[in-house]
């Protein structure tokens, strides 16, 4: 019975706790509310985040195109053959220059009508390719002046002491000669710089003019192009020389008449005859390093006109040092002669040095020297 009891007990608890569950519950989710506006809407895209994000290509410029810069007419030099004589210039203030070639100070002027005289024409194998290469070696005009060093001049009677005195265009040796006076002439000084006196020009006195721009009626040449101005790096050139003319015989001589020969009888042959003299000469040129150690000489002689050497040079004396005047545009004088291993080179044993300029000036290919190639 009690068995009984404290099972209906039990089971009355257990529906109690039941019924009080059932009234704590949550009250039900209400439906959304909808909009005509919220439906008319559209789905919002599906962003795919695995997918490799788009670059963005890059902008290309174009290039802005420049005009090129208007080609330089080139320069164009008649050609202009000058005798030795009167030439009449055909621009106006055109430069009187030192030097062949637009590196010479500019030592005078001349203007269009004026009248030159020419000594001969020099014409440069290395120039550039605006500048002019033909050149006239004129008499200095009368009213420029020249400088010499005043201690070669006597100041009592005003006459030159050395053999020779070089004319400067300048108070210094960096300026360019325009002639030598000879021992005893007279000089009219005119004022005084440092160690140089200003004197009136000889007659000897020469410059230098482009060619192109003078006249002459015995070859009718002028100047048709005027060039741009520019500088030029040549070296004095030596004159040209000049062809020695053509003899011809004439047509209506007589033939000449045979020669008769006599092969029988041999002249005897003199063994004992003295040597010949000494050959003594002078010539112009640069000095320039051979750099060989089968030349004959180290310092060798050669034409900066034609780049051809002239002579190889040697000293016996032990105070004369050749390397000193390397580069420098001399007068050397002393014994020409062969040298022993090639029997058709020359070789000048110096006696004396005339300094004409100190320009140094070194070409890229020298001729080697010959007998058939001296001057």
């Amino acid at each position: 019975m009690k068995t009984n009891y404290w099972l209906i007990l039990g089971t009355m608890l257990a529906a109690s706790v039941i019924a009080q569950d059932n009234t704590n519950a949550l009250p039900p989710i209400p439906a959304p509310v909808t909009t005509p506006a919220a439906e008319a809407a559209p789905a919002p895209a599906t962003v795919e985040t695995n997918a490799p994000e788009k670059k963005t290509a890059p902008v290309k410029h174009k290039k802005k195109h420049v005009a090129a810069a208007p080609k330089k007419a080139a320069f164009a030099e008649p050609t202009i053959t000058l005798l030795p004589g009167a030439a009449e210039v055909t621009t106006s203030n055109l430069n009187v220059r030192g030097q062949a070639g637009l590196k010479g100070e500019v030592v005078a002027h001349v203007t269009k009508g004026d009248a030159v005289t020419v000594l001969s024409q020099i014409n440069l194998d290395k120039h550039k390719a605006d500048e002019p290469a033909q050149w006239a070696k004129i008499a200095l005009p009368a009213s420029t002046h020249v400088w010499v060093l005043s201690r070669f001049i006597d100041p009592a009677n005003k006459t030159v002491t050395p053999k020779k005195l070089n004319l400067r265009a300048g108070p210094g040796e960096n300026y360019s000669v325009l002639g030598v006076v000879e021992h005893g002439a007279t000089v009219n000084p005119m004022t005084t710089k440092g160690e140089w006196t200003q004197v009136e020009a000889p007659a000897t006195a020469y410059a230098f003019i482009a060619a192109m721009y003078l006249k002459q009626e015995a070859s009718g040449t002028t100047a048709t192009t005027t060039p741009p101005p520019s500088t030029e790096t040549e070296p004095t050139p030596t004159p040209v020389m000049e062809s020695q003319p053509v003899v011809t015989e004439p047509t209506n001589a007589a033939p000449p008449e045979p020669m008769t020969v006599d092969t029988t009888a041999t002249a005897p042959v003199d063994t004992n005859l003295p040597p010949p003299p000494p050959r003594i000469v002078s010539h112009e040129g640069t000095v320039r390093g051979v750099g060989s150690l089968i030349a004959p000489t180290a310092y060798v002689l050669y034409d900066p006109a034609t780049l051809q050497n002239i002579d190889f040079l040697y000293s016996t004396s032990t105070n004369l040092d050749l390397g000193r005047y390397d580069g420098f545009h001399i007068v050397v004088t002393g014994e020409e002669g062969l040298a022993a291993r090639w029997n058709d080179t020359p070789v000048l044993t110096v006696q004396s040095i005339q300094v004409i300029s100190t320009n140094v000036f070194r070409p890229t290919h020298v001729v080697s020297p010959r007998a058939g190639q001296r001057r």
